[in-house]
């Protein structure tokens, strides 16, 4: 266990780990608020990310994190959107767009699918051991 400070009240507590550095007293906040945010956004689908920060009290820059974990997901008639961070197109949740998500998959895929050939050894007189190599 470890004591930190709370990102919130500045208070000291316990970080148990994972997810925020936020109190318990904090965190139990941040899910009304959440929880707040959903029934609003249930009761008013068109209203745009600064009328749900307005109505609610959450900071716009709170609701875009809550959307990049998945914790909010908008309707794609929605005009609620945040740009990916890859090309900056407009999305729904998340961090990145299909587009960007399968690039990265590709490019991560093709480092572990060739395997690196060793470098081939040349033979060695045992009496060259002995002598001191440089790189070039």
């Amino acid at each position: 266990m470890e004591v930190k400070n709370c990102r919130g009240c500045n208070r000291l507590f316990n970080y148990m780990g994972g997810g925020y550095f936020l109190c318990p007293a904090c965190k139990a906040d941040l899910d009304d608020k959440f929880a707040d945010v959903k029934k609003y956004i249930r009761e008013n689908p068109r209203a745009t990310m600064n009328q749900i920060s307005e109505d609610t009290q959450v900071s716009v820059k709170q609701l875009e994190r809550w959307v990049r974990e998945d914790r909010l997901v908008f309707a794609d008639d929605s005009p609620i959107g945040i740009d990916c961070e890859g090309c900056g197109a407009m999305i729904k949740s998340g961090r990145f767009c299909n587009a960007c998500s399968i690039t990265m998959q590709r490019n991560l895929g093709s480092m572990y699918s060739k395997p690196a050939e060793p470098m081939p050894q040349k033979n060695m007189n045992p009496r060259d051991k002995a002598k001191m190599r440089y790189l070039d």
